[in-house]
């Protein structure tokens, strides 16, 4: 389970990266509405626009943790639950704006890869 779990951080550390450093202002066929980018899909899903910085920051941390966690254990759960509450959000928004289910594969997938981390880190396991 060990392993598991690791290649699980590894995939939600590094996809969150991706998406958020690299990806961030390129279209995708997974933006909410008709985004361009990451800033436009915020305001598809009639967020304010720091929100989109704030869920960015929080992405970012959080996937840093996650791969930081490789080498120190303790941060892996706190991190994979605040991704898998911000992945709810994100199929949340996808829901509001009535996106076609494909849109929200990608959250759904991290959200299941965060649900295997936490059973894999819970207390008492």
């Amino acid at each position: 389970m060990k392993t598991l779990v690791q290649i699980c951080q590894i995939i939600v550390g590094c996809g969150l990266l991706n998406v958020w450093l690299l990806r961030f202002n390129k279209r995708t066929a997974y933006r909410g509405g008709l985004s361009a980018n990451m800033s436009g899909e915020f305001a598809a899903y009639g967020l304010p626009g720091w929100s989109c910085y704030f869920v960015g920051f929080l992405k970012v941390a959080s996937a840093l943790a996650l791969l930081a966690g490789l080498l120190y254990p303790p941060i892996v759960l706190p991190a994979a639950a605040v991704v898998a509450a911000l992945m709810v959000g994100s199929v949340a928004m996808h829901l509001k704006v009535r996106d076609h289910l494909k849109k929200s594969v990608p959250a759904l997938a991290v959200l299941a890869l965060c649900l295997i981390i936490i059973a894999g880190c819970w207390p008492g396991k």
